[in-house]
């Protein structure tokens, strides 16, 4: 007996009077990508490698992620009646449980990542009212609070209207970026750039960088994290005006960040010395604009950090409902986070999430340490929603499912296949430690999973997801039993 005929689901959400466009889809994937990273560029990069190995790593990096962006791009267009992006494809793909995790994973990473997108807005506002230096003052956690509830408020107004907030926010936190790449390029020096384009001299803190190879590797770590919110749009492929839209947006999302991204880390070189850079504070895109303009030019930069963060916040808010609110239409999530208010906005899911950040926000007054490092290890678990993102790409080709008789299959196989070997090395990229305590992190909430299915009265595991709770059961022991040895530290 199908699980639809055991019980009747719980009612669809009511659908919007009008869905998301092309530029409010862009504006998601765009504003969830563009947080702090991007102003704290050019110090993590010359701390790592040279303008050389940089280009390599670069291109590593652009191409893996640009398959990323196809194949969401492609599976928008082909699974047209799959929603949730990640999570819809996990599930899709590979079953009721997979699909949790990925929702799950990339849920706890995203209220995580707000943790800490609050934490870094007041820090930053520290540089104009000292009271709130650092970002976990009483007063900062206090003022990070009253924001975090009015940005609730707004969301629970519906996702029209946030998603409209957000996008006259990120045309905001642009504003800043732009400027510095064009004061940049005017004061950009070709000497200072190409001084020693491979590394060879350049030593950071008396330690040389390196030769090529473990110059690429050391940037490419990095840029493990710039790109997440790439598949912004495809989250919120139920509530597009045209599942079109999802895919144009993913990739000119993409694309447009990429474009900054290089441009703010390659036009820094030419304008101080590469070791110089490597050593300027947080956001160091301020100190660097404060070397060619003057205190105003970091001001300029602090503020748009500010903008940017806010932006960031409101579109991840966003992201953490519409990702428990689709499982739980699927029961695979408990039934409150369906619940949907008068304005269409998924009220159980918001007061979770943003109930999730107060708590931690509070935990931060205690522990700002531990605080910062479950940040860290949470972000990982965004990383496996995007192996299964590309692995059910390569599924699709492989079995010609949604493929007409004739229809050519090598380009979207060859697309998926490299991004999902970039997926795994992502993966890879993150250390055991984080599989590790990803495994802890899908266990404990593994219990939300089991609360759904018992509400539906629907079985637990086939068979085969048995199995992996099993792996996933041995995965947590093995980290809790590290954490107790002192081999594996949360905290």
């Amino acid at each position: 007996m199908s699980e639809i005929d055991l019980k009747t689901p719980p009612a669809q959400p009511s659908a919007p009077q009008a869905g998301l466009g092309l530029a409010a889809l862009t504006a998601i994937v765009v504003g969830s990508m563009i947080g702090s990273g991007i102003f704290a560029l050019p110090s993590q990069m010359a701390a790592s490698a040279a303008p050389g190995p940089l280009l390599i790593g670069w291109i590593i990096t652009g191409v893996g992620m640009l398959m990323l962006a196809f194949v969401f791009q492609t599976l928008a267009q082909r699974k047209p009646e799959v929603d949730g992006g990640v999570y819809g494809y996990a599930k899709a793909g590979f079953g009721n449980y997979i699909g949790f995790t990925s929702a799950f994973g990339y849920w706890v990473s995203a209220w995580m990542g707000n943790v800490a997108y609050l934490v870094l807005l007041f820090a930053t506002v520290g540089n104009f009212i000292p009271a709130f230096e650092g970002g976990t003052t009483k007063i900062a956690i206090l003022f990070a609070s009253v924001l975090l509830w009015i940005l609730h408020a707004l969301t629970l107004r519906g996702i029209q209207t946030a998603a409209f907030v957000n996008t006259l926010v990120t045309i905001a936190k642009v504003v800043p970026i732009f400027t510095f790449i064009v004061i940049a390029a005017v004061g950009f020096k070709a000497g200072l750039f190409s001084a020693d384009i491979w590394g060879k001299a350049v030593s950071i803190d008396g330690v040389s960088l390196g030769d090529t190879l473990h110059q690429v590797t050391a940037m490419m770590l990095i840029t493990v994290w710039v790109f997440i919110g790439i598949e912004g749009a495809a989250v919120y492929s139920k509530r597009a005006k045209s599942r079109s839209d999802v895919g144009r947006a993913t990739v000119i999302g993409f694309l447009g960040v990429l474009a900054l991204l290089l441009l703010v880390n390659f036009l820094s070189y030419g304008l101080m010395k590469q070791a110089e850079i490597a050593g300027l504070p947080d956001p160091s895109m301020a100190a660097l604009l404060k070397n060619q303009v003057g205190s105003w030019g970091a001001n300029f930069i602090y503020v748009g950090v500010i903008v940017s963060l806010l932006g960031a916040l409101i579109a991840w808010i966003m992201l953490c409902a519409e990702i428990m609110l689709l499982p739980a239409l699927d029961h695979v999530m408990p039934e409150f986070l369906a619940k949907e208010n008068s304005h269409g906005a998924p009220a159980g899911a918001l007061w979770l999430t943003n109930g999730c950040i107060q708590a931690m926000l509070i935990w931060t007054l205690f522990n700002d340490s531990t605080y910062t490092t479950l940040v860290l290890l949470a972000t990982s678990l965004i990383l496996l929603p995007y192996l299964w993102s590309a692995a059910y790409q390569v599924l699709l080709a492989v079995r010609g499912e949604t493929y007409g008789n004739g229809e050519g299959r090598t380009r979207d196989l060859v697309i998926g296949g490299i991004a999902l070997v970039y997926a795994i090395w992502l993966v890879y990229a993150g250390g055991v430690e984080y599989l590790l305590t990803g495994a802890l992190f899908y266990f404990v909430g593994s219990i939300l999973y089991v609360w759904a299915r018992k509400e539906r009265k629907l079985p637990l595991f086939t068979p085969a997801e048995w199995a992996i709770f099993a792996v996933v059961a041995a995965a947590a022991v093995w980290a809790i039993i590290a954490i107790r040895n002192g081999d594996l530290s949360i905290g």
